[in-house]
């Protein structure tokens, strides 16, 4: 059941989506290794034995569930908007929330002692993954295409569009699993690297992905191995910085 479905949101076109399994995981497997001690303690109090990598899909997953929160409320936590231009600051949120404002959310849920397990858990869970999702660029939509979605090209000799490239196929090329993605990784960060980009401010996270944004849209519908060539290490990138920063949101909240 968790396969099929899995397989059914890879070909999602909602601009809810991002990075995919594989991408998710691997942020949440670096960020499970960048843990302070009492952010460390805390998410094992609240998870169990479930670490970040396993929760890092939840959000994705419960999109399944018919319920008016996760078809209607939650749906607009996992994006931004910012138009070409501008910062996230000059637009601000929508009446219906954004990225930013869950995470605000989550965070007071987090800190909040009366709080039920059952509350955090889903707090955690949904942060770890927006976190990664403000990483992938077309998460900070620029508001006239849905992230990418509606940008057909063809992948190889695959019709798809921009969005799914970005979700899934650039990170599935080189075939590793979540652990050896992430071991690969974090074998080539650089201690100033690991430093400077251990922000846990979502601001900073969008400015980035909107200026990664305005250069990642192809000249051309068909993609192939000069795409990869030139986005892979961002996607490395993105994906490692993915794992430091919500290591370092759940090291400043859970501190």
């Amino acid at each position: 059941m968790r396969l099929a479905f899995t397989l059914a949101l890879l070909c999602c076109c909602s601009p809810a989506l991002a990075w995919g399994p594989l991408g998710h995981r691997v942020t949440g497997q670096i960020a499970q290794q960048h843990l302070a001690p009492k952010a460390a303690a805390a998410v094992q109090r609240i998870l169990g034995v479930e670490d970040l990598a396993e929760a890092s899909t939840w959000a994705d997953e419960m999109r399944s569930n018919p319920a008016p929160f996760w078809q209607k409320t939650a749906s607009p936590w996992h994006y931004v908007t910012v138009p070409a231009g501008k910062v996230y600051a000059e637009v601000g949120a929508p009446p219906e929330g954004d990225s930013v404002t869950a995470l605000q959310q989550f965070a007071a849920t987090l800190r909040d002692r009366t709080a039920s397990r059952e509350q955090q858990q889903l707090a955690l869970r949904f942060a770890v993954h927006i976190i990664a999702d403000l990483q992938q660029p077309l998460h900070a939509g620029n508001g006239t295409d849905k992230g990418g979605n509606e940008l057909r090209v063809r992948w190889f000799s695959k019709d798809t569009n921009l969005h799914s490239v970005w979700d899934s196929d650039l990170p599935l090329e080189k075939a590793l699993s979540y652990t050896e993605y992430s071991a690969w990784l974090m074998r080539r960060l650089q201690p100033a690297d690991r430093k400077a980009w251990a922000t846990a401010d979502p601001l900073v996270w969008i400015a980035e992905s909107a200026e990664l944004r305005d250069r990642i849209y192809p000249t051309e519908n068909r993609l192939s191995y000069d795409y990869i060539y030139q986005n892979a290490p961002v996607v490395d990138r993105r994906l490692t910085q993915g794992g430091l920063r919500i290591a370092a949101w759940l090291n400043e909240v859970l501190r």
